[in-house]
């Protein structure tokens, strides 16, 4: 677990430029919250469910699931990015709770909560490995 919370620390989640990092604040990413007219919202995935790897025509496929689910929602495309690894991401001008149930419905293990003034968070939604 303590491996995977690692990864998750050192990705860049980034949208339309604007670059979130775990435990850190972002002028980009508060402007781009302003521009959705949000004051908070959160970098979800449909990629990739459990810390899985998933074929990239499957992960495309949820990935606009994703989409037709937030459509209620302002978002932005995005990705998160570490060592070699991208997944691609929606930063969600919403809640958190409300971007967790989106999460949860892609059985994601976590999202990343950014709020204008604040630093970027990790919140779990489920202990960080696969049922079974």
């Amino acid at each position: 677990m303590s491996r995977m919370l690692a990864a998750y620390r050192r990705t860049e989640y980034a949208a339309a430029g604007a670059v979130a990092r775990i435990g850190r604040r972002g002028a980009a990413v508060d402007a781009m919250l302003r521009h959705l007219g949000a004051r908070e919202g959160a970098f979800v995935t449909a990629w990739n469910p459990w810390s899985r790897r998933r074929p990239s025509g499957w992960n495309a496929r949820m990935m606009a699931r994703l989409r037709a689910a937030a459509r209620r929602l302002p978002f932005v495309d995005g990705e998160g990015r570490a060592r070699g690894w991208a997944e691609r991401h929606l930063l969600v001008a919403a809640a958190p709770r409300r971007a967790a149930v989106l999460a949860r419905r892609f059985r994601q293990n976590a999202i990343v909560v950014v709020r204008t003034g604040a630093p970027a968070r990790l919140v779990l939604l489920r202990a960080t490995r696969a049922p079974g």
